[in-house]
């Protein structure tokens, strides 16, 4: 039977973990930078859910490749047409990885020069306090989070991104892009020019230290602080202005999926309504 439920997360416990897949993304991130060409929103440098965690897909190359952090098994799974090999992630600093990740590319024809942000990986990567058990449990709420968002993604309309995990602040997200522009802005440098809202999930951050959904716009209507939320979520305006809930009220409100569809229709309606227009509209960034 399949578990759609939001397994329980003390923060304190999985945060060495956390930190240690953060700076294992983000070599992988920096990767992919390497080898894609570039596609609108940094979406060729974002990484995917995959069956057991976290997947580059298939990178075209001398020898197709793909990289897959596992979160079942704790290693790093990198597979190409002609061998794959596999990386024991217990004890492994992100310097490490990316050696290993570097040489694997390297031999499948791409030079990647993924080095450039190890010093701040090493600082995330706390190799010491690393559980394979609450890699697990992170992978667990991945998963559920990634359902959810899927759900509410094939009932938009409109232009979705992929559900996808950036690397450098390491959430899960999903954009909604209506197709309009926003008067004064370079129409070809899409960042600041196109109309989007995120829904996302991070395993938090140094603004939030605990796991959270969020909601965001850009630009952001006034009106939309307006809008009546579920119970447990609020609108915030330090750090970032938009809706947010802490996983934990999710987790425990007995439907997770369901009060997340609730929050995201909420907003989406909202956006749609007061975002698809000329005015009232503040373009902060």
């Amino acid at each position: 039977m399949r578990d759609d439920s939001f397994p329980r997360l003390e923060i304190a416990a999985i945060a060495p973990t956390r930190d240690a897949i953060h700076g294992y993304a983000r070599i992988l991130g920096d990767g992919l930078k390497a080898c894609r060409s570039k596609r609108k929103h940094w979406w060729h440098a974002s990484l995917r859910p995959s069956l057991n965690g976290l997947s580059t897909g298939i990178v075209r190359a001398m020898d197709d490749f793909e990289l897959e952090l596992d979160f079942r098994h704790s290693v790093l799974n990198m597979r190409a047409d002609s061998n794959g090999q596999k990386l024991d992630l217990t004890g492994q600093s992100a310097s490490e990885v990316a050696g290993k990740v570097a040489a694997f590319m390297g031999s499948r024809g791409v030079s990647a020069d993924i080095t450039k942000n190890i010093a701040m990986a090493e600082r995330t990567a706390a190799v010491e306090g690393y559980s394979p058990a609450h890699a697990m449990q992170m992978g667990h709420a991945l998963r559920t989070v990634a359902t959810a968002l899927e759900r509410f993604r094939a009932g938009v309309r409109e232009e979705t991104s992929p559900v996808q995990l950036w690397p450098h602040h390491f959430d899960l997200s999903m954009i909604w892009l209506p197709g309009e522009k926003i008067e004064g802005q370079d129409p070809h440098n899409e960042e600041y020019s196109d109309k989007q809202m995120n829904f996302g999930f991070a395993f938090g951050d140094g603004g939030n230290p605990e796991p959270y959904f969020y909601v965001t716009a850009y630009p952001t209507p006034a009106a939309m602080a307006e809008a009546k939320l579920p119970a447990g979520a609020t609108w915030k305006s330090e750090g970032f202005t938009g809706a947010v809930v802490s996983y934990q009220d999710v987790a425990e409100s007995g439907d997770g999926i369901g009060y997340l569809q609730d929050l995201w229709t909420t907003l989406l309606t909202a956006g749609r309504r007061d975002m698809l227009t000329t005015t009232n509209l503040k373009a902060s960034r």
